[in-house]
């Protein structure tokens, strides 16, 4: 072994022995044998805010619309997110890892029908963390083993994955990570399967925190989803995808305490179009919420929400990329109340993207959100009382990416 010229002054005095150094090496080569194929990587999410008429809230609350991670006027630190990444090889009994911190505003996972006045002082956490393993089965199966996103939804709890900087009502009414145990098998190039059993009172992410088990140990989440992919022969078409996905929660106790299980079902689809710069996207969401919202609705709560995408590539930075939603509630749902039985909310969020520094996705944000049915937005100056049936939202959204 050679030592260099350092260690063998250091060995002649009597500082250490080559012995010692040697041993000292080995365990550094093995450090940095492991650590070569790790990579790290992030991004910076910030952005300015305004909602036009919102000055008299009277100390009244937000009464921002519910969708995850609205924010009233002001500057915000919506994520700082860290990852580390050691991907898996080629090899049949492959293994790597996946860890994900985020902190700001936005690092609290959405909680069903948007309790984001709660998210507004958000704290660090674990976003995701969890081991990766190859089985040789077939084509091989990868296993996720630990803290993961969900398997279904349009948008990423990533926002330079999103095409809007503002969450959908889609995303909001979704479970957003999971603890547990998911496997996928890729059958060939065009079609993918996925299935997992993950703890229950956190599939929903509404702030139980890690590890948050239930103490009946019925209660868990199963998840299962299909995504297709158009093959080169599709022609224009090719690339366009589409998945399906269902998760059960058994027996959740989060929001709708008392209810029995709440179910979630997904179907969304990518497209291209003729139109090489333009692609075109759709969503529908449908949560149902077993015998009622609470111990006392005996009956069963709804909500579901269609979302069209559409995203115009103009130039190597530009890019122009619209949603329009229909939401509709029933009982305990979003939207809501005593007065309003079965209401329903729209929403229309205009974003332009200029990628004008390196790394950085800027963009500016223009929303409209509307509620069929009472007041829901603003508050009165006296009483602090929603007063408005409808919000404006313009914000500035600027995200470094490392």
């Amino acid at each position: 072994m050679k030592f260099n010229k350092w260690t063998v002054g250091l060995a002649a005095v009597g500082v250490v022995s080559l012995a010692s150094a040697a041993r000292a090496d080995e365990k550094m080569n093995a450090v940095q044998t492991a650590l070569s194929n790790t990579t790290l990587s992030g991004y910076v999410d910030t952005a300015a805010t305004w909602r036009p008429g919102t000055d008299q809230n009277n100390n009244g609350g937000p009464n921002l619309p519910q969708y995850a991670f609205a924010k009233n006027d002001g500057f915000s630190l919506n994520a700082v997110d860290i990852a580390l990444d050691k991907p898996e090889d080629e090899s049949p009994w492959a293994a790597g890892y996946h860890v994900e911190m985020m902190f700001g505003s936005d690092s609290v996972p959405a909680a069903n029908f948007g309790n984001s006045g709660a998210l507004v002082n958000g704290f660090g956490s674990i976003r995701q963390a969890y081991v990766t393993l190859r089985t040789p089965v077939g084509n091989g199966i990868d296993w996720k083993v630990g803290v993961f996103d969900t398997i279904i939804g349009y948008e990423s709890t990533s926002s330079p994955l999103d095409p809007n900087y503002t969450r959908s009502y889609g995303y909001s009414i979704e479970p957003t990570t999971h603890t547990g145990v998911l496997a996928t098998y890729k059958v060939n190039d065009m079609l993918s399967l996925s299935a997992g059993i993950a703890d229950t009172v956190n599939d929903n992410s509404t702030g139980f925190g890690l590890n948050a088990t239930s103490p009946v140990e019925s209660q868990k989440a199963y998840m299962g989803s299909i995504a297709f992919t158009a093959p080169d022969s599709a022609g224009f078409m090719k690339g366009a995808t589409l998945n399906l996905g269902v998760i059960d929660a058994a027996g959740f106790g989060g929001t709708f305490s008392g209810a029995g299980n709440t179910t979630s079902w997904y179907m969304g689809a990518t497209l291209p179009t003729p139109v090489t710069a333009l692609k075109v996207g759709a969503a529908f969401d449908y949560l149902d919420i077993h015998n009622g919202g609470t111990a006392a609705n005996s009956t069963d709560d709804s909500t579901w929400n269609i979302g069209l995408f559409a995203s115009f590539q103009a130039t190597d930075k530009l890019s122009f990329n619209t949603r329009a939603e229909y939401l509709s509630s029933q009982g305990n749902g979003l939207y809501n109340n005593g007065a309003h039985p079965g209401n329903a909310a729209e929403e229309l969020t205009v974003t332009t993207q200029y990628n004008l520094w390196a790394n950085v996705i800027s963009r500016v944000e223009f929303r409209w959100d509307h509620a069929e049915h009472g007041n829901f937005f603003g508050a009165n100056s006296a009483t602090g009382a929603a007063n408005r049936a409808n919000d404006f939202l313009l914000a500035l959204n600027l995200i470094y990416q490392f």
